[in-house]
């Protein structure tokens, strides 16, 4: 039988096949028997209160200077990843083989591998003169997002790894671990000029509710809460901690969401 730790390396690399080809209105995956799972965020996308907001914002703007906006903030946002993917798996790697070195390590009681909160945070400052450079119009999300990581990541367990469910989804999670000692935690990053509206940030705790159901149904590990840490230009980025309660609620709405989309799609296969 395989431990959490087992499963959980298991979904370093996705267990399905992702198309981006057939279905004209977004990605699509299959697993090895046929069965099609659609993307988490095209779920929201599709089932969000602020689609009206985002529809009147294009038309304010105009296609063609949407569609810059759009391209600007996704590479933003890419790189800010980019640079929190590197020093993490950096500080991962690192952390594990001075921690087993030491004879350091130990399993927390959601069995799970850790390394000492100590030598985690040693390990991410040795990872961060290396991280890689962006662009002058990230950069100030970079400095946020590492900023934060360097503060208050204290274990790292798993960074992008992906998920699927039966209820017909699959994505792609940031990063799940310890931040100020608790966890696991699953923690999503994003990045953002202006501060989410309250509908958006609902769809962004969805979402870790969405991965949150995958990771449990793959693996058996039941997160303890999740945090949304949203980088900013300037200053400290914008923080929403979900407690266990609060993302047992996401879950639910997540499931709900996805029975709207599934039942939106069949009325409109059937017209």
């Amino acid at each position: 039988m395989l431990t959490p730790n087992e499963r959980l390396a298991a979904l370093k690399r996705s267990q399905l096949e992702r198309d981006d080809e057939t279905d004209p209105n977004g990605r699509i995956y299959r697993d090895a028997s046929g069965e099609i799972y659609h993307s988490v965020t095209r779920i929201l996308k599709e089932t969000s209160d602020s689609k009206a907001a985002l529809e009147a914002w294009v038309a304010r703007l105009g296609e063609e200077r949407a569609a810059v906006e759009r391209d600007t903030a996704a590479e933003r946002g890419t790189r800010t990843h980019n640079a929190a993917e590197y020093v993490l798996r950096t500080a991962k790697k690192l952390g594990e083989q001075t921690a087993k070195k030491k004879g350091s390590l130990y399993i927390s009681d959601a069995g799970l591998e850790c390394v000492p909160a100590p030598l985690t945070k040693w390990a991410i400052k040795q990872a961060l003169p290396s991280a890689p450079k962006v662009g002058f119009s990230a950069n100030g999300y970079r400095r946020s997002l590492l900023g934060w990581i360097s503060e208050n990541i204290t274990c790292i367990h798993a960074i992008e790894f992906s998920i699927h469910h039966p209820a017909g989804f699959a994505g792609t999670a940031d990063f799940l671990g310890h931040a100020k000692g608790k966890g696991p935690l699953i923690i999503d990053w994003k990045t953002s000029f202006n501060r989410r509206s309250e509908a958006l940030l609902t769809d962004y705790t969805d979402q870790l509710g969405a991965y949150s159901l995958g990771l449990k149904h793959l693996t058996g590990i039941k997160p303890r809460g999740a945090v949304i840490v949203v980088a900013r230009r300037a200053g400290p980025p914008d923080i929403r901690d979900l407690s266990e309660l609060e993302l047992r609620g996401a879950e639910s709405r997540y499931l709900e969401r996805c029975e709207q989309y599934f039942d939106k799609l069949a009325s409109g296969l059937s017209t």
